[in-house]
């Protein structure tokens, strides 16, 4: 296969060959948990039963997950044995199953679905993407997906094209929105105030790019308005070297400029959003990804 699964369209047969997401058609994930850090219509209580998936098509300078998204880190398994992985996480009492950087995944995820559900999954499934999707690859997940929990980094093409080398990334993620959107349309909750059905869209603010994130959340307003929820990000973490070629990265975002954002999105009128406060920026949200025993996880 040629694989053009993501919009890097690199045509590797990754049958024998690491595609430009570092990863062949081997399925390989880094961590399988109960995850407590996500938006609390997601987290809950119980946790997210979240899937670290290896590699990514992206790859931005300032990832948090840069261990596995180039690919350092992952344990092979079976579509059968992921399976049993998203039934297991079912037992320990998930919210949900979260499926985290799957794009260039999508054709081993969804039998591995599909049997889940024929076994009994009855949880909804997330999404968790950085949004640059093909709208194809996108559209083999309908009937799977209940909630998308996309990114929107960017809205200005040099700040993508420096950060995660595609400046073609706000065309590609409007689109891959407007795909997810038509899927599961307006948010849905159950007794518990779990999200069962909708879209949050996350936005990470970055030092020095507050205008651009003013961007992003007008584009989101005039576009959705309220028939999305958008998480307001303030966790930015500078990763060790990442002052050697981008030292405006080397910072966390100060206070004013996370206010700054959160305040225009008031004035603009969001009330569905999710925003960080005090000390969000912390190894809490960086979870352990060496350590990972799959035999001793499905147990």
């Amino acid at each position: 296969m040629n694989c053009e699964l993501c919009p890097r369209a690199c045509r590797v047969d990754r049958e024998t060959t690491r595609g430009r997401c570092h990863e062949t058609n081997a399925i390989r994930i880094a961590r399988a948990s109960l995850h407590m850090w996500e938006e609390p219509c997601i987290s809950g209580e119980s946790g997210s039963g979240t899937v670290f998936f290896t590699g990514c098509p992206l790859g931005c300078v300032y990832c948090q997950n840069h261990k596995i998204a180039n690919g350092q880190n992952g344990t092979v398994l079976s579509s059968e044995e992921l399976t049993q992985v998203f039934l297991k996480l079912q037992d320990m009492g998930a919210n949900n199953i979260n499926l985290v950087t799957p794009t260039h995944f999508v054709p081993q995820i969804v039998p591995a679905l599909e049997r889940a559900k024929e076994n009994g999954l009855t949880l909804p499934v997330v999404y968790n993407t950085g949004s640059y999707e093909t709208v194809e690859t996108l559209r083999r997940m309908e009937g799977l997906v209940d909630v998308y929990l996309p990114d929107l980094k960017y809205v200005n093409a040099d700040l993508s094209a420096r950060y995660s080398f595609a400046p073609d990334y706000f065309s590609v993620a409007s689109a891959a929105l407007a795909e997810m959107f038509r899927q599961v349309r307006t948010p849905q909750f159950d007794g518990n105030d779990m999200m069962t059905r909708g879209m949050i869209v996350r936005h990470l603010i970055l030092p020095g790019c507050t205008e651009d994130s003013k961007a992003v959340l007008r584009y989101l307003w005039d576009t959705y308005g309220d028939d999305i929820y958008v998480s307001i990000m303030d966790q930015y973490t500078p990763m060790p070297g990442v002052e050697k070629l981008y030292p405006e990265l080397a910072r966390k975002v100060t206070p004013e400029e996370y206010d700054s954002v959160v305040d225009f999105a008031v004035d603009l009128g969001m009330t569905q959003a999710f925003v960080q406060e005090g000390e969000a920026a912390s190894e809490s949200f960086i979870p352990d990804f060496e350590h990972f025993d799959l035999d001793k996880f499905l147990q």
